[in-house]
């Protein structure tokens, strides 16, 4: 049976990306620091494993994935570094301590989850990580930019690790969506002109669906939603110039 790790589980994309992948016969492990929404959806899922956990704290992160692992004879066929915290906001009005923190879960965490991950994906035929990433990597966004920039280095490392790992088998690839309706966005204090502009089209399901096809696929980068696989493709090909027009007008206040 493959198995899954998946952080960030306890609720919006990590919980559906569990519930799609227990439905369809796969072993899953659940991560996230809320300790009783974990057991909830562990309850929902019939022999679903977790445990509660920061990912910011590598010790904790090391055992869990050895106590994940251990119950699969050492292996791990997909992990799905999801978890990840947002602020929307003017830079200067919120505090240093928020963007450090969002830097700190959404890049170092990630970098420690997949770091202890290693061996266990190694030991694993086909093995495979997965890391959330966002449309906010692909050109800078106003009124996230700690979040745009953790965005950026979970692709960069993406790329970089996609071909570092291939001489041991693992692929390595990101997924990129646009705003999703999930409770990180929902309970925010500040709407982006972004945002407003280009509305909330997508729902966690959404992206857990794409999680299952990039489990499948040999794409580095999955852009999510047509109106973005526009955007993306045509930002390979654009001028800079361009496409700093495009966002700039998108991010226009008033």
């Amino acid at each position: 049976m493959p198995n899954i790790l998946i952080t960030g589980a306890a609720s919006g994309i990590g919980a559906e990306t569990a519930r799609l992948f227990h439905s369809r016969g796969w072993a899953v492990g659940l991560l996230d620091v809320d300790r009783d929404a974990l057991a909830g959806l562990a309850g929902e899922l019939d022999g679903a494993w977790y445990v509660a956990v920061d990912v910011t704290d590598a010790e904790a992160v090391r055992q869990a994935l050895a106590g994940f692992c251990a119950r699969h004879d050492g292996r791990l066929r997909l992990l799905f570094n999801c978890a990840g915290v947002l602020r929307f906001g003017h830079f200067e009005e919120i505090g240093l301590d928020e963007h450090a923190r969002i830097l700190d879960i959404n890049v170092r965490g990630l970098l420690q989850t997949t770091h202890a991950a290693f061996a266990y994906l190694k030991a694993t035929p086909g093995a495979q990580v997965i890391n959330m990433g966002s449309a906010s990597g692909l050109y800078g966004t106003p009124h996230m930019a700690s979040y745009s920039a953790s965005k950026f280095a979970v692709r960069g490392l993406t790329e970089a690790l996609d071909l570092e790992w291939r001489r041991h088998g693992i692929r390595v690839g990101d997924l990129m969506p646009p705003f999703v309706r999930t409770p990180m966005v929902d309970n925010q204090r500040f709407e982006p002109p972004t945002l407003r502009r280009l509305g909330v089209r997508l729902k966690a399901g959404d992206i857990a669906e794409a999680v299952w096809r990039q489990a499948r696929g040999p794409a580095v980068h999955r852009p999510v939603s047509w109106s973005f696989k526009l955007m993306y493709w045509s930002g390979q090909l654009s001028p800079s110039w361009l496409n700093r027009a495009v966002m700039g007008w998108l991010s226009r206040e008033g």
